[in-house]
């Protein structure tokens, strides 16, 4: 098996990946290749994880994460360690937020979906979308006094904890000033953010355009933001490996694993896999599943072949076989 992407000169360092999938239905193509390129990235001596981005209660079922399980096993593909499930977790992204509140970057947010998209509406500046596509929250409740926010909060209306963006990245830089210590003569770590990607080296990092992104809601009580880089710290990944979707949002990672003081990983971006129409293949589209694939007799070593990358322009990749 080859992946064909510029990552292959450094599979000889023994890096930590991870897999994590959100047990939301059957396993399919695009993960299978997601999967073997984090797996390859781990070749020879490395360690290949798995982690069930389970937090939403409402999408995501047991018995989604035990065939995804399976199905992995089927296709060779077995974790060298034990599964981590995000779900078993809230108590430690609680602390999380605490400490975060504690550090006053976040604050309560009154606002609807609907009052930030007429807000949005109404002003007369362009852009108001986030990398991720959402809204960019306006900051009505960020000018909200402390009083003021106790009391709606005591009078239990719905909120959830945005991020405030501005005070983050100006704790990052203190932070990352006092962390340093002179240790490098006052360069590298008190520079600008960066993430490394493993084909290009430093990346400058653009938190600020996600705005002050929600990181708890009341039916979700942590964020995937705030979970997946409160995981990669705890299983100790050192590499982590992505869609180019989620490029963008490293940058917000690296903040907030600043802010914790969390290791940072390296990065490598793969391509999404596509159908012949270019459409990437996702399961509320109907991809395919691999137990639809096993069942119809294909081994998995073909289904394995099927999920191969091949080298494409624009973070995307045709469906091989």
């Amino acid at each position: 098996m080859t992946i064909r992407l510029q990552y292959n000169e450094h599979c000889k360092t023994e890096w930590v990946t991870r897999f994590a999938p959100s047990p939301t239905g059957a396993l399919h193509l695009g993960h299978v290749a997601s999967a073997l390129f984090g797996w390859k990235l781990a070749q020879p001596g490395g360690q290949w994880l798995v982690r069930m981005e389970d937090i939403d209660p409402q999408r995501c079922k047991p018995a989604y994460a035990t065939a995804l399980l399976e199905d992995l096993a089927w296709l060779g593909l077995v974790p060298d360690g034990p599964v981590l499930y995000q779900s078993t977790r809230m108590a430690v992204y609680g602390a999380v937020l605490d400490t975060l509140e504690h550090m006053g970057v976040l604050y309560p947010c009154f606002c609807t979906r609907s009052d930030i998209a007429r807000e949005s509406a109404a002003m007369f500046s362009a852009p108001h979308t986030a990398p991720d596509g959402s809204l960019l929250y306006p900051g009505r409740c960020r000018q909200l006094d402390a009083h003021t926010r106790a009391q709606r909060m005591a009078q239990g209306q719905p909120y959830v904890l945005r991020l405030h963006m501005a005070r983050a990245m100006e704790c990052a830089r203190t932070l990352a000033r006092t962390r340093s210590g002179g240790e490098h003569g006052g360069a590298g770590a008190c520079g600008p953010l960066t993430y490394h990607d493993l084909a290009c080296g430093p990346v400058p990092c653009q938190p600020e355009l996600f705005g002050d992104v929600v990181l708890a809601r009341r039916d979700v009580p942590a964020s995937y933001h705030l979970c997946v880089t409160c995981d990669d710290a705890t299983q100790g990944v050192t590499l982590v490996t992505r869609g180019e979707d989620l490029r963008p949002a490293t940058s917000l990672h690296r903040l907030l694993q600043t802010l914790m003081g969390w290791p940072a990983p390296h990065y490598a971006f793969h391509p999404l896999l596509c159908d012949a129409t270019g459409r990437r293949l996702a399961k509320r589209d109907g991809a395919l599943s691999v137990r639809a694939m096993r069942q119809s007799g294909l081994s998995a070593q073909q289904v394995r072949d099927k999920a191969v990358f091949a080298a494409a322009p624009h973070g995307s990749a045709p469906l091989q076989g």
